[in-house]
């Protein structure tokens, strides 16, 4: 079965995002279901949306859920072969959806097919060994970023033992994760250049959070990493990994301490803290102060 707009099913997962959700719902063809889960629990930002867009319902979350758990929270209440995973941040161009639709036709056996980004500087792909870059047929890749990625639902659910994202993961690397174990399976992940979208990248959160923001990031990125590398190489290869980073984070962090530079010696203090937590099997705990 190939991918239709009565059976596809986009999912969005926001915190704080009401200044460019409505950007990335605009850009998605009005026929297609579409549900926000909202971290915030934002009950303005939902009334709103689901006033002004017939096909959005939004759910709002309790807590602070993170991506993985949020995108899970989101399959769960879809009912629908295929679903799009995006960030708030991302706009798909008019054609996207009609050329990963086209595109299934053609490689129906696929576990995660995804479009391209417009940013050729920052690929949102890891080429898979022995394959190339084709600028107009869909090309085998190893793993997708996870701002946007279309899941064959109804494929996946008929493997054993399978979940989808990690929930141990709050931020950054749950999409590798989830790659690797599809790699594991056999499952095919595949890019569809024709299929373009713009992602503004890190403006998924409203800008006068940044502070905070950045601080959220470089304590999840360090924790996520370690967390990453023990789950699928082990607890030596980890450190082994992560070492270089944990040498430079303590070097920046001692000489912005020095230079009074408070911003950066926060970021640096952040990827230590992140870091130690994740070495020492604590969960994935820090959540921004907004």
């Amino acid at each position: 079965m190939s991918i239709t707009r009565q059976n596809l099913s986009v999912i969005i997962v926001s915190y704080k995002s009401e200044h460019v959700i409505e950007n990335c719902i605009n850009s998605i063809d009005n026929e297609i279901e579409i549900l926000v889960i909202d971290n915030y629990g934002d009950y303005q930002l939902k009334e709103k949306i689901e006033t002004k867009y017939k096909n959005v319902k939004c759910i709002l979350s309790k807590e602070n859920l993170g991506m993985g758990a949020g995108n899970n929270l989101g399959i769960k209440n879809v009912n629908k072969d295929y679903v799009l995973i995006l960030n708030p941040d991302i706009i798909l161009e008019k054609s996207s959806i009609d050329e990963m639709i086209m595109s299934s036709k053609e490689i129906n056996n696929f576990g995660i097919i995804a479009p391209l980004s417009d940013k050729n500087e920052y690929p949102n792909y890891t080429l898979k060994k022995g394959h190339n870059f084709s600028p107009t047929k869909p090309f085998k890749v190893e793993s997708v970023d996870g701002y946007a990625m279309l899941l064959n639902l109804k494929k996946l659910k008929k493997l054993e033992n399978f979940y989808f994202f990690d929930e141990n993961f709050f931020l950054y690397l749950e999409n590798e994760d989830l790659c690797k174990r599809l790699e594991k399976n056999n499952e095919d992940i595949y890019i569809v250049p024709k299929s373009k979208i713009h992602h503004l990248g890190g403006k998924a959160v409203d800008p006068k959070y940044q502070n905070e923001i950045e601080y959220l990031r470089n304590w999840h990125w360090m924790w996520s990493k370690f967390y990453f590398n023990k789950k699928h190489y082990g607890y030596l290869m980890a450190i082994f990994k992560i070492f270089k980073n944990l040498i430079s984070a303590k070097l920046k962090f001692f000489f912005y301490l020095i230079t009074l530079n408070t911003f950066k010696r926060k970021i640096y203090q952040m990827r230590l803290l992140g870091l130690i937590s994740s070495m020492t099997g604590k969960n994935s705990h820090y959540r921004p102060k907004i």
